[in-house]
C-alpha cells in the first residue's frame, strides 16, 4: 500500500518535470538556429550595400560624363565663335585691302598736284600700310591719251612720284614704295571725252 502511495506522488511529478524540460528546450532556440537567423540578415545587408555602392558610383559616372558634356559643348561653342570672328576678320582684312588697291589717286589736267581729296585718301592708305607692315607697292603713274608719249611718260612718273613722296612723309619706309610710269597706255576709260579722260589722269597702286 505505502508503495502504491509512493508511486502515486512520484509519477505525476516526473510527468511535471518532464513537461517543463521540454517547454524550456523548444523555447530556446540553438546556436545553428540563431546563425541560421543572422545570415539572412547578414546577406541582406551586403545586398543593399552593393546595390547602394552601385548606384553611387552610376550617378558618379552619370555627373562626370554631364560635365564632360558640358566641357565639349563649351569648346565647340569657343571654336565656332572663333572661326566666325576670324571669318569676319578676313573679310574685314579683304575688303581694306581692297579698298587699298581700288581707290586710285586722280589729277588735273596736265597736273601732278596732289588735291585735298587725294590727300585725304593717301592718309587712309598710310594706314593701312602701318598696319600691313609686311606689304610692299607699286605706284603707277597714269595719263589721259592727249600729248605726247614721250610727255605722258614723263607726268605719270612724276604722279607716282609725288604719291610716293607723300607716303614717305607721314612715315611709310620708302623702301616699301616702287614708282612706274605707264603714260597713257593703259587707260581704264576708252573714251575721248573729258569725263573719260578724268578717269585715266590716276595714280594706281598694286600691292606685291
Amino acid at each position: 500500500m505505502w508503495i502504491c502511495l509512493s508511486l502515486l506522488l512520484i509519477v505525476p511529478g516526473l510527468l511535471f518535470f518532464t513537461s517543463c524540460a521540454k517547454k524550456t528546450v523548444q523555447s530556446e532556440p540553438t546556436l545553428t538556429q540563431q546563425a541560421a537567423q543572422v545570415e539572412p540578415d547578414a546577406a541582406q545587408d551586403d545586398a543593399a550595400a552593393k546595390l547602394a555602392a552601385e548606384k553611387a558610383l552610376q550617378e558618379e559616372l552619370a555627373r562626370q560624363k554631364a560635365i564632360e558634356e558640358e566641357r565639349l559643348q563649351a569648346e565647340a561653342a569657343e571654336a565656332a565663335e572663333a572661326a566666325d570672328a576670324a571669318d569676319a576678320a578676313g573679310r574685314e582684312a579683304m575688303a581694306a585691302r581692297s579698298m587699298f588697291v581700288n581707290e586710285d589717286i586722280y589729277f588735273e589736267f596736265d597736273s601732278y598736284v596732289l588735291t585735298g581729296l587725294a590727300q585725304d585718301i593717301l592718309v587712309g592708305k598710310a594706314q593701312w600700310l602701318r598696319i600691313n607692315s609686311d606689304s610692299a607697292v607699286a605706284i603707277e603713274g597714269h595719263c589721259d591719251e592727249r600729248g605726247t608719249n614721250e610727255y605722258n611718260l614723263a607726268l605719270g612718273d612724276k604722279r607716282a612720284e609725288i604719291v610716293k613722296d607723300y607716303l614717305v612723309n607721314v612715315g611709310i619706309d620708302a623702301s616699301r614704295l616702287t614708282t612706274i610710269s605707264y603714260g597713257e597706255e593703259h587707260p581704264v576709260n576708252s573714251g575721248h571725252d573729258e569725263e573719260s579722260w578724268a578717269k585715266n589722269r590716276r595714280a594706281h597702286f598694286v600691292v606685291d
